[in-house]
């Protein structure tokens, strides 16, 4: 009897531990689905560290190889990756740059003192030409933060005319006068950062006032009405913050409200970027993972003023935030990047797809050498990361149709907290199917099951981004310890695909 109840109850615990093992994902209707944007696959680089210089620019006459001053190995990698869009120059830098300080002969440009971002001088040798002539090598649509904070509506609006005037002038004719003809035409402006804190720290009714003024004298000439205004928006959950300019900016002033929110382990102790354990590591995935919830209410707001959708909310900041690496200027936020930043990545992109109905653009912070940066540089070399892998994986989403689904998830544990291990998202598109999965747990593999039959998929490929350990990363003298792989853990049978997720995983599969 005694051996029988034994061995009752390891079948119990078995069961039990299979049925945790085991997650469910359910397709619906794709009838009324939304496109996924593409922007909301865009990246940020601000004045910050070594982000632009000894980041993106090098100068002309540096010995690694450029072009214009921007490494050539950088332009090729987010060439690869796809980039929609990039934002520029802030970030808190953006409410104390002066344009005009960055245009002309650069040996005749006045320096500036970075006052956000370690108190450093800079010369202002990478201004407008040298950021929109990147962006159209890159074949990407430039994202201008423009400064309200320290600046003002005639300095704006000069700028507009500047970049986008095609006719005759005087902004017009000074493009002209630094060798450009051609307007750049550049659609989407940010009306001021942060303005709730680094912005000028204003009250959400003073900034609607504000923005109202901006945005009435932004026109863009030969392309009226074009323009796409993003109003700095809310702090993490400052809901009355969304509830101010949702009631009180009129409909045809706007087109965007921004968010930012960042995952860490605690804002004050944030912790080493590879030195973290679970504890630290599960942290972080909350914070991560609270971007549905900000999303899903700050939406929520957005449609009781706009129940058509025609303002999209704007993600323009988000990551992961550590610790500055040992040795480096603290005031340069230069971290390494893990396995943890992956499943940042994996598991904020699956919710933006997912929500793709009002969340039509974001920025990842930041492109190179500053946060969850997709791209790290030290002298003449340069690796990717892997936040740059799982970007990669993820870019089959762009302007993919949504397929919506639902998640049943076993729970990831730690201590008497608990997060959901799986998320996904999925998409259709010149007639394939991408379906992405992300495993957070620490130590357990997932097996997923879809019922794919409605889709018919045959043909059907995968690519993972994984590791043994957590903290792995890939360095200058190892630069490959993560990238993607092939990935064969997976079966069709009668219409069920079912997926084993590694610990820590990204897997995205392609059927046809």
């Amino acid at each position: 009897m005694k051996f029988i109840c034994t061995a009752a109850i390891a079948l119990f615990t078995l069961t039990n531990l299979s049925a945790q093992q085991k997650s469910t994902i359910t397709l619906t209707s794709q009838e009324n689905a939304p496109t996924i944007n593409k922007h909301i696959y865009g990246h940020f680089a601000e004045h910050l560290g070594r982000c632009i210089y000894d980041g993106f620019y090098v100068g002309e006459n540096s010995k690694i190889p450029n072009t214009n001053g921007v490494r050539n190995d950088i332009i090729a990698a987010l060439k690869d990756l796809g980039i929609p869009n990039l934002r520029w120059p802030g970030g808190c830098f953006a409410d104390t740059y002066h344009w005009k300080d960055g245009i002309g002969p650069k040996d005749e440009r006045p320096t500036m003192v970075n006052q956000w971002w370690g108190g450093v001088t800079e010369d202002n040798s990478f201004g407008t030409h040298d950021f929109l002539d990147l962006c159209e090598t890159l074949g990407t649509e430039p994202y201008l933060a423009a400064n309200v904070g320290s600046g003002t509506v005639q300095e704006f609006t000069d700028w507009v005319q500047y970049v986008n005037h095609s006719g005759k002038s005087p902004m017009s004719d000074l493009r002209k006068k630094n060798k450009r003809d051609k307007a750049w035409g550049v659609s989407i402006w940010g009306v001021g950062n942060e303005m709730w804190g680094c912005g000028g720290n204003m009250t959400p009714e003073y900034y609607a006032n504000l923005f109202k003024q901006y945005s009435t004298f932004m026109s863009d000439w030969s392309n009226t009405g074009k323009l796409f205004r993003i109003a700095s928006g809310a702090n993490v959950a400052d809901y009355h913050w969304t509830e101010v300019l949702m009631r009180d900016i009129p409909k045809n002033l706007i087109e965007g409200v921004a968010l930012h929110s960042y995952s860490f382990v605690e804002w004050e102790k944030k912790g080493s970027s590879t030195n973290f354990n679970e504890e630290q590591y599960f942290t972080t995935m909350q914070t991560a993972l609270k971007m549905e919830e900000l999303v899903t209410k700050h939406s929520e707001i957005m449609d009781k003023y706009d129940t058509n959708k025609k303002i999209a909310l704007i993600v323009d900041e988000w990551g992961g935030w550590y610790d500055v690496e040992e040795g480096t200027n603290p005031g340069f936020l230069y971290q390494q990047n893990t396995m943890r930043d992956a499943m940042i990545a994996g598991t904020t992109l699956n919710i933006f797809n997912n929500h793709s109905d009002r969340v039509r653009m974001a920025n990842l912070a930041q492109t190179v050498n500053v946060l969850q940066a997709v791209i790290l540089t030290k002298g003449d070399k340069m690796i990717l990361t892997p936040t740059y892998h799982v970007m990669h994986l993820y870019k089959v989403h762009q302007d993919a149709k949504l397929i919506p689904l639902k998640v049943a998830s076993p729970e990831y544990k730690f201590g008497n907290k608990t997060l959901p291990a799986i998320s996904a998202s999925a998409s259709a598109k010149d007639g394939k199917t991408h379906v992405s999965l992300v495993n957070i747990h620490s130590t357990e593999k997932i097996t997923v099951e879809i019922n794919v039959d409605a889709l018919k998929l045959k043909n059907i490929t995968a690519q993972i981004v994984a590791s043994p350990k957590l903290q792995d990363h890939n360095t200058f003298e190892k630069p490959n310890v993560i990238a993607p792989k092939d990935f064969k853990d997976f079966k069709l049978k009668n219409g069920v695909l079912s997926v084993t997720l590694p610990p820590f995983s990204v897997v995205v599969l392609e059927g046809k």
